[in-house]
């Protein structure tokens, strides 16, 4: 069983920073993929960045310069680090897992994250 767990989130006005942090518990084989996905109200569930096991990254366009996305497969941690954070910005922000082998993917609970003055 995995169990996906994001922490992080919260209100923070324009400009500013936030960390998001996700942890995977449970026993599986290895992961093989994890990123950052977002919805905000109204909207379709959005990539926002993701990070392979070689440590290769990729991001949405409309964070590229202000997200940057870590992660340790040894420790199944990852990370987004936010800056420049801006209104629109404002979503739920879900850490996303796939499981190598069975090519299962696994949501966390979301964490939300809120940019206003």
């Amino acid at each position: 069983q995995v169990q996906v767990v994001e922490s992080g989130g919260g209100l923070v006005q324009p400009g500013g920073s936030l960390r998001l942090s996700c942890v995977v518990f449970g026993s599986f084989y290895r992961l093989d993929a994890m990123g950052w996905y977002r919805q905000a109200p109204g909207k379709q569930r959005e990539l926002v960045a993701g990070i392979t096991t070689s440590g290769s990254t990729n991001y949405a366009d409309f964070v590229k310069g202000r997200f940057t996305i870590s992660g340790d497969y040894a420790k199944n941690t990852v990370y987004l680090q936010m800056n420049s954070l801006k209104p629109e910005d404002t979503a739920v922000y879900y850490c996303n897992v796939r499981v190598g082998r069975t090519r299962h993917e696994h949501w966390g609970q979301g964490t939300q994250v809120t940019v206003s003055s």
